[in-house]
């Protein structure tokens, strides 16, 4: 049976501001009515597969187990990265689980940020990869190229095999236009889709022989595993010391066991909001218009609201994204380069490049709603039996009002319930937590009011999820 490996790193810095780095494009809903993540998983289904695994990042644990979880996949099941180390590493990583766990796995590596609108070709192809994968070939699935794109690397075969699978005769890099279109005359080049094949061992054995350095600290940051709730911890020290490269330098250029299947299953990396554009369904001028927008004389557009109406007039090949704290206009054909402004932000040290203004946390989430000097307010959801740590601040006192649902709240020792319409008062430096005792969301309106406001003034003494 197949194992499927998730991998579910990355911040998607070009999709900016609905992707950032806490809460980046995998996990959410850009195409269809599940997550990306989610969606990755689910197409799986008609595949004879095991659970999947997911790697993540450490930080984003608490958003991969509740999407795992709203689908019916989460079983202990997420390897935590400490730090990222590109795709050779966080396979290893998956491989040496896989061996230890499941005898002889075979794994079907993909990414949890692709978009696949014909899922019936995708499965297709992963049925013809078995079988190259049961002769110990390393299988990559290359994507038959439509247009010229610049932004993919790309897979050079023989295109006059009469097999499902060739073998690999070049990794080229992303080419300037001419090459890209001299590539798609040829008709012997694939866009290289980042996603993979192979049993467990045989990618190990390769990866021992041509990159030892990352086999050793793998193997090392595996040797050490702690099982936190549903999550993996592999050994920090180790992992850290790990080189950072991706599985095609590592591994697939060098081997000479790589084989590719051509795959025509409408993908999409959705690598920058034109390529978002491209796979979304489009009205009679042309735009994709997600949420309140109201266009005249506009052609061509992706138009995303999110909180507010979004007018255009005679705008035409334009990038218009509104987000609760955020507006960004680009180019259709500037896209690309949304990713200077993120840099530009991270720079100016400013929370837009990292943050959303809703938060998710693994009770609920909270929306900064409003701020100012010396105060600042939120809107507080808990899911139902869960539960805040148990926490004090030093420079904050706070206020909160129930709007609907019932909180049990502990002030000091002092235990009470605040249902609809009721509020509570908590002092500096009292220790505190809150809870959702009930069976529908608690939803709570939260006044802060301090010299300092920050999110590291919370002294946590004890926490279900482990952050104390």
């Amino acid at each position: 049976m197949i194992l499927p490996i998730i991998m579910a790193g990355g911040t998607g810095s070009r999709l900016w501001p609905l992707s950032r780095e806490l809460f980046p494009k995998q996990f959410q809903k850009l195409y269809g009515d599940t997550t990306m993540l989610q969606a990755t998983i689910l197409r799986l289904q008609g595949l004879d597969c095991l659970p999947p695994v997911v790697i993540c990042n450490e930080e984003h644990r608490f958003i991969v187990a509740e999407q795992l979880r709203q689908i019916g996949h989460l079983d202990h099941n997420i390897i935590l990265e400490p730090v990222g180390k590109n795709t050779a590493p966080a396979i290893a990583l998956a491989a040496i689980y896989a061996s230890k766990y499941k005898d002889n796995a075979e794994l079907l590596i993909l990414a949890a940020d692709h978009v696949v609108l014909d899922e019936e070709a995708f499965r297709m192809a992963v049925a013809q990869a078995k079988s190259y994968v049961q002769q110990d070939k390393l299988v990559t699935f290359g994507i038959v190229p439509h247009s010229p794109e610049t932004g993919y690397g790309y897979i050079k075969y023989d295109a006059t095999d009469s097999e499902a699978g060739s073998k690999v005769q070049e990794f080229v890099e992303k080419p300037d236009l001419e090459t890209a279109q001299a590539y798609l005359d040829s008709g012997n080049y694939l866009w290289n889709s980042g996603m993979f094949a192979f049993k467990a061992q045989n990618y190990l054995d390769e990866l021992k022989c041509h990159r030892p350095d990352i086999f050793d600290a793998c193997h090392k940051a595996m040797s050490n595993v702690d099982i936190d709730l549903d999550f993996m911890r592999i050994d920090k020290d180790s992992f850290f010391e790990c080189p950072a490269e991706s599985i095609d330098y590592a591994v697939m250029e060098r081997t000479t066991e790589a084989v590719v299947i051509a795959m025509d299953a409408g993908w999409s990396d959705v690598g920058a909001w034109s390529s978002l554009w491209d796979v979304s369904d489009k009205d009679q001028d042309d735009n994709v218009i997600v949420g309140d927008v109201m266009t005249v004389d506009s052609h061509n557009n992706y138009i995303f609201a999110e909180t507010g109406l979004v007018a255009t007039v005679g705008v035409d090949n334009m990038i218009v994204v509104q987000t609760k704290d955020a507006v960004m206009v680009a180019a259709k054909d500037k896209s690309q380069d949304v990713k200077n402004i993120v840099n530009r932000l991270k720079s100016a040290k400013r929370q837009e490049y990292s943050t959303h203004r809703e938060v998710y946390r693994p009770w609920g989430k909270y929306d900064s709603i409003d701020n100012g000097h010396r105060y600042q307010v939120k809107c507080i959801t808990v899911k139902p039996d869960e539960k805040l740590s148990v926490q004090m601040h030093h420079h904050r006192a706070e206020h909160w009002i129930v709007v609907s649902g019932t909180a049990k709240v502990i002030i000091d020792g002092h235990e009470k319930l605040v249902t609809e319409n009721e509020s509570v008062y908590i002092p500096l430096g009292a220790t505190h937590c809150l809870e959702n005792p009930g069976k529908v969301d608690l939803e709570m309106i939260e006044v802060q009011v301090g010299s300092y406001l920050g999110e590291d003034d919370i002294v946590r003494f004890e926490d279900r999820y482990g952050r104390a």
